[in-house]
Order: C-alpha cells, then structure tokens, then sequence
C-alpha cells in the first residue's frame, strides 16, 4: 500500500496577527533609535561640546550676559591654544571664565593702557578695535582698569584677558593669573541663542 505524504502549509497569519508583529516591530526600532540617540547626546555633551551661558560684561562689546554657547571640548586635545581664540576654562574661585588667549607659553606679555605687547611687538586686536576708537574720540583710553608689566608666560600656561578691558577679572589679576592648559574647559565654537544673534566665533 503506497502512502502519500503531504505536507501541510502553516495557516495564514491573521490580519490582527500580522499587524501586531508590525507594531512590535516598529516600538522596537524607536526604542533601539532613541537608545542610540541617547548615548549619542552623552557622548557629545561630556565628551566633545558643551553648553556654556555668558554671565556678566568682562566680554562686551563681542559678548553679553545670557547668550548661550557651543564649547568645542576637543579642539585642544589636538591642538594648543591659538592667539585671539575665545576659551572657557575653570576659574581659580570655582567658577568658569570665557576670556580671549592673548599670550602663549614662552612669550613675553606686557599690557599698557590700550596697548598689547608679545614679545615686544604691539599687537593688533581688531575685535575692539571700536571700542578703542569710540573711547578716543571721549578723550579717555578704553582700559582703564589695570596695566601688566612685562612678564614671561610660563609653559603650560597662557595669558587671557576679557575684550571689556575696563571691567574683566583676567591673568592681569592675582585672583586669575595665567591659565593653566589643564584648565581649558575648550574653544568657544558658536552661540546659538538667541536666535537672532547665531552666529560663528571663529572661522
């Protein structure tokens, strides 16, 4: 006697079976989505940038107090400092700074009214460069709060100075002083809020 084996198919999927896998399906793609998301945003925020909110005027006229910034966290692990940068860095009295490199390890520094000496040369800074001319024409010189004699930037360290010369606590202070590298939070990349002042720091 001959036996026909036959195999049967598996019945159909139901169309409520079909879209509950879906569904299933697709919660898990947002939740591995959202998970990624999730270590991403770590990531950059402890890793590579930082929020930074501006708090006070020693920045003015190119910086004011509540404008937010992106701070590049990674720049200077590939790099030093650059002159006339914008870097945030921890402040000896616990808080962070936003201050503009000015002067670099080995270099000579030395501050006279509105003048800036590296190395003996004067130096341009065209980032106040209004502010200096607007001062002129009141018959006052724009930094009236503090001169810095000529002094020797030790290594691993650089000389800062906020742009609001008559009003920042900076490396011409005993409180501040030179800023130490392992003290750089990063670079000042952008500010982003408010929106109508986003804008590129550096170029």
């Amino acid at each position: 006697m001959e036996h026909n084996d036959q195999i049967q198919p598996n019945p159909p999927m139901s169309a409520t079976e079909s879209k509950g896998t879906q569904v299933k399906k697709e919660t898990w793609e947002w939740i591995k989505a959202l998970i990624i998301a999730g270590v991403l945003v770590i990531v950059i925020r402890w890793f590579l940038f930082s929020p930074f909110i501006v708090d006070g005027d020693s920045m003015h006229p190119n910086f004011f107090t509540g404008e937010r910034l992106i701070v590049n966290k990674i720049v200077y692990d590939i790099r030093d400092p650059k002159r006339g940068e914008v870097i945030v860095f921890h402040a000896p009295e616990g808080k962070d700074y936003i201050k503009r490199v000015i002067a670099l390890p080995g270099e000579t520094v030395k501050v006279t009214g509105d003048k800036v000496f590296i190395n003996g040369e004067e130096m341009h800074e065209n980032y106040i460069q209004d502010a200096i001319d607007q001062a002129v024409k009141e018959g006052h010189p724009y930094n009236t709060l503090l001169d810095f004699p000529e002094t020797k930037v030790p290594e691993g360290e650089l000389f800062a100075m906020g742009d609001n010369r008559p009003n920042s606590k900076d490396s011409r202070t005993k409180s501040v002083g030179f800023v130490p590298y392992n003290k750089i939070v990063g670079r000042a990349e952008v500010i982003f809020w408010p929106v109508n002042k986003i804008r590129f720091i550096h170029f």
